[in-house]
């Protein structure tokens, strides 16, 4: 079959296309990216040549453009990573996130429809739950948890998920919704938590942490992730939401330790920087819900996982050295220089 991936040279995108390439080598993928700051053409440069493997620079909100690449690939499936996704970004900013992650999910749909498209995968976020005390270690985020929105982020992802089920239940449309918790691995833009603090431990930087560093995330490995999306896509339940976690929760403080202790540097390196506005205390998801139906489980433990991401930064600092430098610097000083 055909599969339209959206935002295929960032992050989680690019790591599903190198997952199906692998596991599915006899289906077709095309893949349409804006390639804004985050996005990075040679993520993909492994699978640029690949007869299987085709790439479209597109704004996913530029309905022509949809419509014609829709016309010319005729997709089966589809699985839309194109968000912007960055938290404080999204609070300096809230236009740009709302226009991409939810009139540019719209449209998507809506060429779904147009063009008879059997599946539309909505990949979304376990932010959309707000969070959780860090005093109820029993307590975990599943389908049913209602959203509750803490960031313009998060927001504009809770409101596309809403949309999407709205036009399954309006239109019969072939949806389906995955929510995951933070994922990390190759690949991964160092703007956060992970690669941020190995790109800063390398060259001897400090590694800002908001607040003491006590919120608590789930951190699921990004090839994990990956499997799970591809077993909704072709064995999940038409509107259906499943939440995809990885039971590893971790504080941030932890996770920085760990960095130092992987690299051999100081937790000198340590700065406490103001806490973000409205930030979020914990986040841990449930996934009975897609082991029992799918049989999905998260392979990697976290401290292997991170090993083998700490050993990929080192073994491509090519790749990560090229971002951290200009626009991305500029940001970078914005956000944490003054703090």
């Amino acid at each position: 079959m055909t599969i339209l991936i959206t935002g295929g040279a960032g992050f989680i995108g690019s790591n599903f296309i190198f997952y199906q390439r692998k596991a599915h080598p006899e289906d077709k993928l095309v893949c349409v990216d804006k390639l804004t700051y985050a996005g990075n053409l040679s993520t993909l440069k492994s699978v640029m040549d690949d007869p299987m493997f085709r790439f479209y620079r597109m704004d996913i909100c530029d309905r022509e453009s949809v419509y014609q690449i829709f016309e010319t690939e005729k997709p089966d499936v589809v699985v839309n990573f194109a968000a912007e996704s960055h938290v404080d970004r999204s609070i300096e900013d809230p236009c740009v996130f709302l226009q991409t992650n939810i009139i540019g999910t719209a449209t998507l749909m809506d060429a779904c429809r147009k063009y008879g498209v059997k599946r539309y995968h909505q990949v979304s976020t376990d932010e959309v739950y707000g969070d959780l005390p860090l005093d109820r270690p029993d307590l975990f985020f599943t389908e049913e948890t209602p959203i509750h929105t803490s960031s313009p982020y998060s927001s504009s992802k809770a409101a596309a998920d809403l949309l999407v089920m709205a036009y399954h239940r309006t239109y019969g449309f072939p949806a389906t919704v995955s929510r995951c918790s933070n994922n990390y691995g190759p690949y991964h833009f160092p703007e956060k938590l992970i690669p941020l603090m190995i790109a800063n431990c390398l060259n001897d930087k400090p590694l800002p942490v908001y607040g003491e560093g006590l919120n608590v995330r789930d951190w699921l490995y990004v090839e994990d992730h990956c499997k799970a999306i591809d077993l909704i896509i072709r064995k999940g339940r038409v509107g259906e939401v499943y939440n995809i976690g990885g039971h590893n929760e971790m504080r941030n403080i932890d996770i920085v330790k760990l960095i130092c202790k992987e690299l051999g540097k100081p937790e000198s390196l340590i700065t406490y920087v103001t806490d973000r506005k409205g930030h979020d205390l914990r986040y841990a998801i449930d996934p009975t819900k897609i082991h029992n139906e799918l049989g999905w489980l998260p392979e990697t433990k976290f401290t292997d996982g991170l090993h083998k991401t700490v050993q990929w930064y080192l073994d491509n600092r090519a790749w990560w050295e090229e971002i951290i430098s200009g626009e991305y610097q500029t940001y970078y000083e914005r956000m944490y220089g003054n703090r």
